[in-house]
């Protein structure tokens, strides 16, 4: 907890008025030899000398704690947060209470704290709700006190601070399951895993503590050294999905820009990919920087994720692409939201599809979002450099509904071969 400093700096422009006056005709009473003068002016100094020596002088200790309900919100979803007061030092005064919030969540709300003994509790609640996904604060709260006569003002800060997560906006792409196949390679052998999921029983090496049974004698004589079949191993598909973070790649501001586009497409995507028994993965500078990459990500910390990420100045679309390539060799779906920036880091993207994996892509028209005009379509003449490549793309714009540029893609994705 902070306060404000000095004596004098507690005062109010009335309190300072009333000091400064009173010492004037003090001065003047007393020199000219007017009694009355130099009592009014001794009232007026020691009217804000009492209440500054009546206000407390210690701070009260208060503890703060807040809960907010739902924990994660969606955009144009409306909150609840409760804030609870705790005091756990000698009896507080009253104070006005004022939560510092961003102000995408709304008006900054103001309460009476009233005075609370040693222990007691006090609850007070306010709504949020914001139009755009992201990670905002919640406090610190600001107390404020004022004497009976506005002569001083003390103000304390509360440091106490929440976070509240408001997730991107997700379309429905419908109830269609993606089918196909692709082969490449996992563990010991050959799998067949990309779009039809990983094989029930995998061959891998003998290990110190497995079962003879379990010995697969034709793979045993192939590679001259035992082999063990492997078979609590589930089906499973896995999905790569690259979000393009490049601050000076994406044009457009507020719910128009095409990051934020770019976001709400991934966030869908995975959505609809999880309930599809897929295994997730999330290529993003952020991702790369804390290492989640690597891993399988389940719905709820993938969303946490989205709703925190941020174009970044130095974010490159080479790196994330290098980091996918670890993926596409075993044979994976493959979903990029990128931006038609330059040709040179949608070349280092599109090398990175291998035979055995599929390769589909959102390419954001940048002119089009910097200009925010309507009218585009999932049906555009797809970028050329991913298309030589193999991908699968379309072209979208400010006004280009997700589900319709999902089903083009996947469309022409699963009408032909890779």
């Amino acid at each position: 907890m902070t306060t404000s400093g000095s004596p004098w700096g507690l005062l109010t422009a009335r309190g300072k008025v009333f000091a400064v006056l009173g010492v004037l005709l003090v001065v003047a009473g007393t020199f000219l030899g007017y009694e009355d003068v130099t009592r009014v002016g001794l009232a007026l100094l020691l009217l804000p000398v009492l209440v500054l020596l009546l206000m407390p002088r210690r701070p009260p200790r208060l503890t703060v704690s807040r809960e907010v309900t739902p924990q994660r919100l969606t955009p144009e979803e409306r909150g609840e947060v409760e804030v609870r007061f705790r005091n756990v030092g000698a009896r507080s005064a009253v104070y006005l209470a004022e939560e510092h919030l961003d102000y995408q969540l709304g008006d900054r709300p103001r309460y009476i704290l009233p005075r609370m003994s040693t222990g007691e509790e006090r609850r007070l609640r306010y709504t949020v709700r914001s139009r755009h996904r992201g990670a905002y604060a919640l406090g610190p709260i600001v107390l404020r006190q004022r004497d009976p006569f506005g002569l001083t003002f003390r103000t304390l800060h509360l440091s106490s601070r929440t976070e509240l997560l408001v997730l991107p906006r997700v379309v429905s792409l419908g109830d269609d399951r993606l089918r196909g196949s692709s082969r490449g390679s996992e563990g010991e052998m050959p799998q067949m895993i990309a779009l039809h999921g990983e094989d029930d029983v995998s061959i891998r090496s003998y290990r110190d503590g497995d079962e003879l049974r379990r010995v697969h004698w034709p793979a045993t004589a192939h590679r001259g050294e035992l082999m063990v079949r492997q078979e609590d191993r589930p089906a499973r598909r896995r999905a790569v999905l690259l979000l393009d973070s490049r601050a000076d790649a994406h044009p457009g501001t507020g719910m128009r820009a095409s990051y934020e586009w770019a976001v709400s497409a991934i966030a869908s995507i995975a959505r609809h990919l999880v309930a599809d028994g897929f295994v997730v993965h999330l290529l993003a500078d952020e991702t790369l920087r804390d290492g989640s990459a690597e891993h399988q990500v389940e719905l709820g910390p993938l969303m946490d994720t989205l709703a925190r990420v941020q174009p970044e100045e130095d974010a490159r679309l080479d790196r994330v692409a290098a980091a996918a390539s670890s993926f596409t060799s075993g044979g994976v779906l493959l979903i990029a939201a990128v931006v038609a920036h330059d040709d040179a880091a949608l070349r280092s993207l599109a090398s990175v599809r291998q035979p055995g994996s599929r390769a589909i892509a959102f390419v954001l028209d940048p002119a089009r979002f910097g200009a925010d005009q309507g009218g585009s379509s999932p049906t555009d003449r797809p970028t050329g450099v991913l298309a030589d490549a193999g991908w699968r793309t379309v072209t979208v714009g400010p006004h280009t509904e997700l589900a319709q540029a999902w089903v083009s893609l996947r469309q022409v994705a699963l009408g032909r071969s890779a």
